[in-house]
């Protein structure tokens, strides 16, 4: 299949090399060229705009960081509409308000423009191992036929609902991740402030209840005190921001979420913004007083 591929940070430059590695055409353009490089090597196609490489392509794939970065990209000047040739659809793997999807695709439908909104879970560890939770919004026959595309890049691949559905799983799953990150390192500066070793903590936790892959997999990272991104922390605070956003918009209490929120806000207010979302850690090592090892 042609694919053309918009977005090639952290996350979207090995999704975009699974899908060259799946045998697709692949079709790439960036902001910053440098980012193209390692897809022009591995053979893809470079363009100098988002609409040369709706030309080029039958999906085009956007993963960027929200929602008027994707209304750029989609709609604005040199955008996929305006190099969309019949039938093209445009799948959206970023993470944007679910307003925001089902606004943009109901514009891109007046320029007979399929849109799925797809967003993903795993992080660049998952993008590189072609291993990402996809959740998708949209209409079923495009779903379908995208479905070999995200099948490159993902294993857990569920079409939610319709157009913005995806949006509003990947909400759903950011309030429980950004909690239980939060929850794991107040478990951690718990044990250590009462004298206890954590990672023996984090042993006995993880064979009952308490378990999760939180606690397994960022847990490990929290105690090598690994705290490279993999998903940035500025990523999950906007990612809550607009799940609070979505909650003010509904009328919705989230006392849990809001508090998730705060720490994340405090987290880029530290300087940690840069760093993965494990960091959460260091903030609160740092509130409380307790020693860094």
């Amino acid at each position: 299949m042609r694919v053309g591929f918009i977005g090639l940070g952290i996350m979207g430059r090995p999704m975009a090399l699974n899908l060259l590695r799946g045998g697709h055409d692949m079709q790439v353009w960036s902001r910053r060229p440098a980012s193209m490089a390692p897809l022009l090597e591995a053979g893809a196609t470079g363009h100098d705009s988002a609409a040369a490489v709706a030309r080029a392509s039958e999906v085009v794939i956007s993963m960027v960081a929200d929602a008027p970065d994707v209304e750029q990209v989609a709609l604005g000047l040199n955008g996929v509409a305006d190099g969309a040739s019949q039938g093209l659809a445009f799948v959206d793997m970023s993470t944007i308000a679910p307003a925001a999807a089902r606004g943009i695709a109901a514009r891109l439908a007046q320029r007979d423009i399929a849109m799925l909104d797809a967003p993903v879970s795993g992080g660049e560890a998952g993008a590189i191992k072609g291993s990402l939770s996809i959740m998708v919004g949209g209409e079923d026959a495009v779903f379908e036929r995208v479905k070999p595309l995200f099948e490159c890049m993902g294993q857990a691949i569920t079409l939610v609902g319709g157009s913005g559905a995806g949006q509003v799983a990947k909400a759903c799953n950011q309030i429980v991740t950004g909690m239980a990150v939060e929850a794991v390192a107040e478990a951690f500066n718990f044990a250590r402030k009462a004298g206890v070793e954590p990672a023996r903590v984090r042993e006995a936790l993880l064979g009952g209840f308490a378990y999760s892959r939180i606690l397994e997999h960022h847990g490990a990272r929290m105690l090598a005190r690994d705290f490279r991104p993999g998903f940035k922390a500025w990523m999950h605070q906007k990612d809550l921001r607009i799940v609070m956003e979505s909650a003010h918009q509904f009328g919705l209490a989230l006392p849990g979420a809001a508090t998730a929120a705060q720490m994340f806000n405090a987290m880029v207010g530290a300087g940690l913004g840069e760093e993965d979302s494990v960091a959460m850690l260091k903030l609160l090592e740092r509130l409380s007083g307790t020693p860094q090892s």
